[in-house]
């Protein structure tokens, strides 16, 4: 753009309500504004009005990539974009979004110069991606270790599209206690965090990706002669059905062993002392567990194997009585990146 446009001063403007969730949002923004930092660019954050952006959209939630939903979603951000753009004095205006291989770039050029149009101002639609400018564009990224996202951005469309992959669309799982996940968004915002604390203190690094197998909880009930009984499930417990029903049938030490599907039961005193914690109760456990690998490696010891995915249940005491377990989580094969200092 400077290059083509030599007497055009560039100014960013992030304006993305459609982003979802809104770490994901913190994320794209994040790395905008190192690019931009880089480039000695000014970089301007719009409004984060995801309500707006909702009711716009609002009878258009199953609309394919660049259907209807996506012309709604375009004109709003446009017509912002463009109002930007008259505010403080400048007489064009173009977007990020045209060098994208998902959008039409026909579709964007017939907002884009209504809206210019309307406001007076001109709108720039250069075609980069001719010539390899796609694969060129990729070849930078890459080279500039950019974040790279993996759907458009909206929840609708991010649904639509991990049903096409059938794949679980584990960017909209939060736990209840905010605990990072493996690989999820909070998870990337938090490495491309370290990377600029990285860059800023000239340290050299590489970012790779390594295959491993993801886990999520989508939801878990116990229950103790039918009385609901405060627990906290471990990080891989699964149950093949979702449920299961029995008794304690005998223990091994400290670990008490349901009488059928492999589940396990441990007191809160054990957890405790197994990872030097001091919780209170189970609510407080719940709410406030430590870190994904501390709970990793708690299992590893109480199974003394990496491949058992039994579930693990921690309770204040042993229960007694007939048991009834409903849990329904995921395990799947998942790609991440790691962040290696070099």
């Amino acid at each position: 753009m400077r290059s083509d446009y030599q007497d055009e001063k560039l100014v960013g403007f992030f304006y993305d309500p459609n982003i979802h969730p809104y770490s994901e949002y913190r994320l794209r923004l994040l790395d905008v504004q190192r690019s931009c930092d880089i480039l000695g660019i000014e970089l301007i954050e719009g409004e984060y009005d995801i309500d707006g952006w909702m009711r716009a959209v609002k009878g258009l939630e199953m609309e394919p990539e660049k259907g209807a939903r996506c012309s709604v979603c375009f004109d709003r951000r446009f017509e912002v974009s463009a109002e930007m753009a008259k505010s403080i004095g400048e007489s064009s205006f173009t977007s990020t979004l045209l060098v994208s291989p998902k959008k039409s770039i026909e579709q964007l050029r017939r907002v884009g110069d209504a809206l210019a149009d309307r406001y007076g101002i001109r709108f720039i639609a250069p075609d980069y991606r001719k010539g390899s400018g796609t694969q060129e564009q990729n070849i930078l990224a890459k080279r500039d270790k950019l974040y790279r996202q993996d759907y458009c951005g909206c929840i609708f469309g991010l649904k639509i599209q991990r049903g096409q992959q059938q794949k679980l669309a584990d960017e909209l799982f939060v736990p209840i206690s905010n605990r990072i996940e493996p690989d999820s968004i909070e998870y990337r915002l938090q490495l491309y965090r370290e990377r600029l604390e990285l860059e800023r203190r000239g340290i050299e690094y590489r970012i790779i990706k390594e295959r491993f197998l993801n886990w999520r909880l989508e939801y878990a009930l116990l229950k103790v002669r039918r009385e609901v009984v405060a627990s906290h499930i471990l990080p891989y417990s699964t149950l093949q059905r979702g449920f299961s029903r029995g008794k304690i049938g005998y223990n091994i030490g400290d670990i008490y062993y349901l009488d059928r599907d492999g589940v396990k039961f441990v007191t809160l005193e054990f957890y405790n002392r197994v990872t030097d914690s001091r919780y209170s109760s189970i609510q407080e456990l719940i709410f406030s567990p430590p870190s994904f690998d501390i709970e990793i490696n708690f299992r590893e010891r109480v199974l003394k194997s990496h491949y058992d995915i039994s579930t693990i249940i921690v309770v204040d005491t042993i229960p007694t009585g007939r048991i009834e377990i409903v849990l329904k989580s995921h395990v799947y094969d998942d790609m991440r990146e790691e962040l290696i200092e070099v």
